[in-house]
């Protein structure tokens, strides 16, 4: 397996000071924030060059394809359709995909938003298909969507689709509140699983809460995953929806990085 952490967590820093950070700290590579228009991808690749890692997958904006509103879709499956283009010229193979942060609740009806979020990833995987690129469908907690809770919904969905590039993205802290059994939701989709986020029950870092980290290592070797592990912990302090938490909290996000990348390794070789 792969390890990086998404670069959002350290806010507007430069990406060659966050790309410093994690070479130093033994990483493979990162998952980059989905915005073309934030960077230029040569200088991206440039960057990362240096430093010997990889863009490993794509973060996304909060568009919304599930959005009643039909103008509304067909602006985040515009961005989608740009957001591959990009990950093709920054060499990033797996584009992470969900609805909008924070909407937890239908507009209309579950089951007419459901059909349109299908309707819409069917269209982006067409494009990223022919751009030889993976679709990561995340499944976020209950308070932050309304849409695909848990593992079992997220692997219905993703059969629905009907798209042999697209598969899941499980998230350590979204599983915490939503899942009985971390591992047992692992097993439960198997192949489906394509990318895999890691912070511990808190958002923090791995170790600082009561995540089952060994039994989530051993639930992915036994299904055989050698895809990428990305760290995405925040520093402690509410709202959840931005990195920037009070003084110290960028060197706070480090340790954190540090810590996991160290702990998951050890998970890892015991696993083994």
């Amino acid at each position: 397996m792969k390890y990086g952490a998404c670069n959002w967590i350290f806010g507007d820093e430069p990406l060659v000071e966050t790309a410093a950070r994690l070479a130093g700290f033994g990483y493979d590579g990162l998952e980059l924030k989905g915005d073309s228009e934030l960077y230029d991808a040569a200088e991206v690749k440039a960057v990362l060059d240096d430093h010997g890692l990889a863009v490993l997958s794509l973060t996304p904006e909060d568009v919304d394809l599930p959005h009643p509103d039909a103008e509304v879709r067909a602006e985040a499956v515009d961005y989608y359709l740009r957001l591959l283009d990009f990950a093709a010229a920054v060499g990033a193979p797996m584009v992470g995909c969900h609805g909008a942060v924070g909407r937890i609740r239908p507009a209309t009806t579950y089951e007419q938003e459901y059909v349109n979020y299908v309707v819409g990833v069917q269209r982006i995987a067409e494009r990223a298909q022919e751009l030889g690129l993976r679709l990561a469908i995340e499944v976020l907690n209950r308070y932050e969507s309304h849409l695909l809770n848990t593992a079992e919904e997220a692997m219905r969905f993703v059969e629905e689709v009907g798209a042999p590039n697209v598969g899941l993205l499980l998230d350590a802290y979204h599983m915490n509140i939503e899942e009985a059994d971390l591992g047992s939701a692992i097993r439960t989709v198997g192949k489906h699983l394509v990318l895999f986020h890691a912070a511990d029950s808190n958002r923090q870092a791995v170790g600082r809460g009561h995540t089952d980290f060994a039994g989530v290592m051993r639930a992915l070797k036994d299904i055989g995953y050698d895809g990428s592990i990305i760290v995405e912990c925040t520093a402690s302090g509410p709202d959840p929806f931005t990195p920037v938490k009070g003084q110290g909290w960028r060197e706070e996000v480090a340790g954190y990085i540090e810590e996991s990348i160290r702990l998951l390794r050890h998970y890892e070789e015991m696993v083994k």
